[in-house]
């Protein structure tokens, strides 16, 4: 039975969690699981991760892309820090297998091919990049994703053909300076004052107040045991969000300004800098219109929402921005998820695995012929 091949999938995947990069256990047991069913995976060459072809590759039917994220989050559960699947990986693992299992000998095979994708470090926003460098998804015509909803975003059973993702990123310097004594504070620049003056001008940031937008310092620090020396140096990181890619492309011009400025006014220097950034999403009106057909087919009209519109990132969206032509979508699967999406804790309906796995399925079905 296929619903109970997806849990037994699950159970492992989220029992043996793997972090960004590191997924070399859960390709292997993807891959073993895979060809055990009669497929033929194949191992990325550069990266960790899988593609599976099914289907009709001669180039005169569409060829359609559906991908699952496997890496875990690393984060504190129960007092000990470790691999977790928090964001509902290992449930996306196993619905993407539960549509290919039950799409296998199908007779729509022989008017559409499909590849299945097993990416890796979606965490850290690079690993859809990393795939497209593999050079997979260059033939396909469309892209499909999916990923449960926390409670506020969809309820239990009511899925979006569409989750509008924003931007997000951030930015890792040091604040590099020299130390001073207590008593002779002209000595220096404080770094901690530095750092208070960073945290002013990002809110002095002014974004067109129509476009979501935030900057915020979530890492610092400075000092030591020695509470007479006034510090010099500091470690710092903010995180930035943005629901359009122009506006974190402002954002972010605005942030480079203020580490110029501060450099100069506090004698100080900005080094080490590291900056990450996941695009917001580009969707696609002809993919959002199959998995919305998908859906009404499955549960029905009466369980189909509006798109989802979320200050939430996703890597996944870098497919479709990098490859404008190529029609992508993800669509929001509500599942009674709660507390939320990263708290450790995360729970879910599992029931809705099988339900997820058959509007991947249905999704398949009900792309048009080229």
């Amino acid at each position: 039975m296929i619903e109970t091949k997806i849990n037994e999938i699950f159970n492992h995947i989220h029992q043996n969690a793997e972090l960004s990069n590191e997924e070399v256990k859960t390709t292997d047991y993807i891959y073993d699981f895979l060809k055990s069913e009669g497929f033929e995976p194949v191992k990325f060459k550069n990266i960790t991760g899988l593609y599976c072809d099914m289907g009709n590759w001669s180039g005169d039917y569409p060829l359609i892309g559906m991908r699952a994220d496997i890496d875990a989050l690393y984060q504190e559960v129960n007092g000990r820090l470790q691999a977790n699947h928090s964001c509902g990986h290992d449930s996306h693992i196993s619905m993407v297998i539960g549509a290919m299992l039950k799409l296998k000998d199908h007779e729509a095979l022989k008017t559409r091919g499909v590849r299945f994708v097993f990416q890796p470090a979606e965490e850290l926003g690079t690993g859809a990049l990393d795939v497209l460098k593999e050079g997979v998804i260059d033939p396909l015509d469309y892209m499909f994703g999916i990923h449960l909803r926390p409670i506020e975003e969809a309820r239990d059973g009511f899925i979006s053909p569409s989750i509008e993702h924003g931007s997000a990123g951030s930015f890792e310097f040091r604040i590099s300076g020299h130390d001073a004594h207590g008593a002779r504070p002209h000595l220096n620049s404080n770094a901690i004052e530095v750092g208070s003056a960073i945290v002013n001008m990002l809110s002095k940031i002014h974004i067109n107040p129509m476009v979501p937008t935030s900057a915020k310092m979530t890492k610092f620090m400075a000092g030591s045991k020695s509470l007479n020396i006034i510090p010099g140096s500091a470690e710092c990181g903010i995180d930035v969000r943005a629901q359009t890619n122009s506006a974190m492309k402002e954002l972010k011009e605005n942030i480079h300004n203020i580490l110029r400025v501060v450099e100069e006014l506090y004698d100080v220097k900005i080094e080490n800098l590291e900056e990450s950034s996941i695009v917001a999403s580009e969707s696609n009106e002809d993919a959002i219109a199959v998995f919305r057909s998908a859906i009404i087919d499955t549960v029905g009209e009466e369980h189909l929402l509006e798109p989802i519109v979320t200050s939430g990132g996703d890597d996944f969206h870098n497919y479709t921005v990098q490859y404008p032509n190529l029609k992508g979508a993800m669509l929001g699967l509500g599942c009674d998820l709660t507390p939320g999406l990263h708290h450790p804790d995360m729970t879910f309906n599992h029931e809705r695995m099988q339900t997820g796995a058959d509007v991947l399925y249905q999704t398949i079905l009900n792309v048009p012929a080229k």
